[in-house]
């Protein structure tokens, strides 16, 4: 995993024109906020004392490039020391880039990872019957739903058609309904960056990552950046009941943001999102390893669409939100698991390394761990205050 933790395979390939924020831990200081480039890491202290902070500005791009920050930290260092393996605890390491947002995520925004969802719950979480249920599904339903605008009289109709059928599900009510499904995610402060170990419960026997893309809104509602997510899912727990999403997506170590926030500014922004094409790559231990991709131009519903759902006249977010957008990655390529029969699709094993990449953002990074057993969540908002209430006297 230390060879994805450089400069050159974590920031964007255009990075020269990037606005790109972050944070960093500092011994002795805590989080501090930072500009990225590809030789060092300056100190936004100056302009912002968090990121929420930050966001909230007029022009965060703006304000960010005409601020003149000292230079704290060297980028190739401070990403090595991202990965518990390696940590040098006197010297800097990576952190998620947004601290005091509400962590949010849009469910089932894409007809491949809808028609998974729908499969998990007729299948009641058994892996095992998985492709038997998929066949059944898809010979009823078809598998080209991509041309139902959610909420439009077609996706009504169509409603009727499953409802008589038996077929409808609480997954297709948010896919092609006119309401998208927002949840939280996990906790403010709770993700974990680029080098980290992502967690799973111990309990899942079927579990999946979901890169996604992830948009940094203000208290405003304004979307004023991007970057990268792990939306790690366990597809057992959340099958056997819709009120287990909480367990099945908020665990130590399910949340992963980063490696940077990408600012829009003349150089990027929502159009651009609109196009990323996501590339995920999953390692094993064992020497298995799966690709995969999640094109957003095949989103279900616009990004803005999402964030207007999320926050508005119905509910504000006084410290902004950090909103996943989903995914149309649902992994199905079976893997061999010691003492499982085969055809029971994929599953992580402990130790797997999954990467997310796209050329704007760049590239993050993780490792699978159990939920148990991944650094336990230690640093809360108390904390942060009275690090940034001592920085403030210093």
């Amino acid at each position: 995993m230390k060879s994805l933790l450089t400069p050159l395979a974590s920031l964007p390939l255009d990075h020269t024109q990037a606005t790109l924020v972050g944070r960093i831990w500092v011994p002795g200081r805590g989080p501090v906020l930072v500009r990225a480039h590809a030789d060092r890491l300056e100190d936004l202290s100056g302009l912002a004392m968090t990121m929420s902070d930050l966001l909230d500005l007029p022009e965060p791009a703006r304000a960010v490039r005409q601020h003149a920050a000292p230079r704290l930290a060297d980028t190739a260092a401070v990403l090595a020391n991202a990965s518990p393996d390696d940590r040098q605890p006197n010297n800097p390491w990576l952190l998620a880039p947004c601290d005091l947002q509400a962590l949010k995520a849009a469910g089932v925004t894409f007809v491949a990872s809808m028609l998974e969802r729908v499969i998990e719950e007729q299948a009641r979480g058994d892996a095992s019957r998985a492709e038997s249920v998929r066949q059944a599904v898809v010979a009823i339903i078809g598998d080209n739903l991509s041309l139902v605008k959610p909420g439009s009289p077609q996706a009504a109709q169509l409603k009727q058609v499953l409802l008589a059928q038996g077929m409808w599900s609480q997954y297709l009510e948010v896919g092609i309904g006119p309401d998208a499904e927002i949840f939280t995610k996990s906790q403010p402060m709770s993700a974990v960056g680029s080098g980290a170990e992502v967690g799973i419960h111990p309990g899942s026997e079927w579990n999946n990552p979901e890169p996604e893309i992830v948009l940094a809104v203000n208290s405003r509602g304004e979307t004023v950046g991007a970057t990268l997510g792990n939306d790690v899912n366990l597809r057992d727990f959340e099958g056997r009941s819709a009120l287990l999403l909480g367990k099945a997506k908020d665990n130590n170590g399910s949340c992963a943001i980063g490696p940077f926030i990408r600012l829009f500014d003349e150089h990027f922004g929502i159009q651009n999102v609109r196009t990323c094409e996501l590339a995920m790559k999953v390692t094993g231990p064992e020497g298995y390893v799966l690709e995969g991709a999640s094109s957003l131009s095949k989103i279900s519903r616009d990004p803005l669409d999402l964030v207007s759902q999320a926050i508005g006249p119905n509910h504000q977010y006084p410290d902004g939100l950090m909103l996943f957008l989903g995914t149309m990655f649902a992994p199905t390529q079976d893997r061999p698991m010691p003492g499982k029969p085969a055809g029971q699709g994929f599953t992580h094993r402990v130790g797997d390394v999954v990467t997310v990449t796209t050329p704007t953002l760049g590239t993050l990074v993780n490792r699978v761990q159990t939920s148990d057993r991944v650094a336990p969540w230690t640093y809360g908002v108390r904390a942060l205050l009275q690090d940034l209430a001592r920085q403030k006297q210093a």
